[in-house]
């Protein structure tokens, strides 16, 4: 008898670390860790993907048993300041519904999993197309919300089951005190030695080379680790290494980028955006493929994510996806044609996985015809031809 319940113990342990080995890889916009991030205030479309992910994050709260659970979208914002946060979503079809969790001390999905994430707001009728947290309170809106810095929120919109409705979001944080800015802010000065040498990064149109003011976050040196608005910034730089940039403006591709610095040196760099319009295109350098398949290689997963929100958040847009490959010579035969393809396939087919509707998207192949490097004689050149490109159509 010790025996068999020993066995079912560890057939029961096995299931679990199973089940959360899943949960941690994750990326569907129907579950709490595929959430989709957003980095700044404005308007966004988004679209329910027509089912409630894999997992039930409302099982553990009764409060919540009003709350369809069969089309979900999660949203996570993270704030960087002090703050309020409003917003107002529109359905064109059906009724919306909204819960808003807070992180507490853990990881907020555990939390939601274990009941302890606290409930900030609940609106949980099922006749309003119109919601949200604004000033003014009635049926299907409630008071805004206030952040505290560094603060998690996942925010749960809910509709009825396969409806995959669309949905007009206006979502807007504004900081308190110093960090307030304003879409007017244009400079950021964050040196504390003004005659001191200077990094200037400046945020351009790629066409008109005019000023864009964006949301910029910068990770890597503590020293500059924060979250800034403008289009052009200076820094001072005390110690050497590498920073990530993430940059997003509205009515623009996002851009992820990696600099190097040097401690106590002066240097300029300008970052150009592409604005999102019909027959353009963002090249998405970050998702590679091990060579001769297409096999995405460890390491793409932030990128695959970052154009899952993308799409997520636009969901107005369409997209063709190509794939690109590196063939020795002016190969493009059949295989490096099929090799394309199926590149381009792999990356609709996780946009599908985890939400984003397949009718947005087509995959096309363009085997070797399009190289970023034409004689490719470094394996870093020959791994930028192995490629990605997004058309919008």
């Amino acid at each position: 008898m010790e025996k068999q319940l020993f066995t079912a113990l560890i057939f029961c342990l096995s299931l679990l670390a199973s089940a959360q080995g899943k949960r941690n890889n994750l990326e569907q916009i129907g579950d709490c860790e595929g959430a989709v991030n957003i980095f700044k205030s404005g308007d966004y479309t988004l679209q329910f993907p027509g089912n409630g992910g894999l997992f039930d994050e409302f099982e553990a709260y009764p409060s919540l048993s009003d709350l369809s659970k069969s089309n979900v979208i999660w949203l996570t914002f993270i704030a960087d300041y002090t703050g309020t946060l409003t917003l107002t979503t529109e359905i064109d079809q059906s009724y919306i519904q909204m819960v808003v969790f807070e992180e507490g001390a853990g990881n907020i999905c555990e939390e939601l999993a274990l009941g302890t994430a606290e409930i900030k707001r609940l609106i949980n009728t099922k006749n309003e197309k119109k919601i949200g947290l604004t000033e003014v309170s009635s049926t299907g809106n409630l008071y805004p919300l206030e952040v505290n810095a560094g603060t998690k929120i996942s925010i749960a919109l809910t509709t009825v089951e396969k409806v995959r409705a669309f949905v007009k979001m206006n979502f807007q944080f504004k900081p308190k005190g110093s960090h307030a800015y304003s879409n007017e802010t244009k400079v950021v000065d964050a040196r504390s030695d003004e005659f001191g040498p200077t990094l200037q990064i400046h945020i351009r149109d790629i066409q008109t080379k005019e000023e864009i003011t964006s949301n910029f976050l910068v990770v890597g040196l503590k020293e500059l680790k924060a979250f800034y608005r403008g289009s052009d910034f200076l820094f001072n730089v005390n110690h050497s290494g590498k920073i990530d940039i993430q940059c997003d403006a509205e009515g623009y591709f996002f851009i992820d980028t990696s600099i190097t610095v040097q401690a106590n040196t002066a240097r300029e760099i300008t970052i150009y955006l592409e604005a999102v319009a019909k027959g353009k295109s963002l090249q998405i350098e970050e998702i590679e493929f091990k060579q001769g398949t297409s096999d995405i290689m460890p390491g793409s997963e932030t990128k695959l994510r970052r154009l899952k929100d993308f799409m997520a958040l636009n969901a107005d847009l369409q997209i063709e996806i190509q794939g690109h490959v590196n063939a020795a010579g002016e190969d493009n035969g059949f295989t490096a044609q099929k090799l394309s393809e199926s590149r381009a396939k792999k990356v609709m087919q996780y946009l599908v996985d985890n939400g984003i509707s397949k009718e947005r998207m087509t995959a096309v192949g363009y085997g070797n015809t399009k190289p970023v490097f034409a004689n490719p004689k470094l394996a870093s050149e020959e791994q930028a031809n192995r490629r990605v490109e997004i058309l919008i159509r």
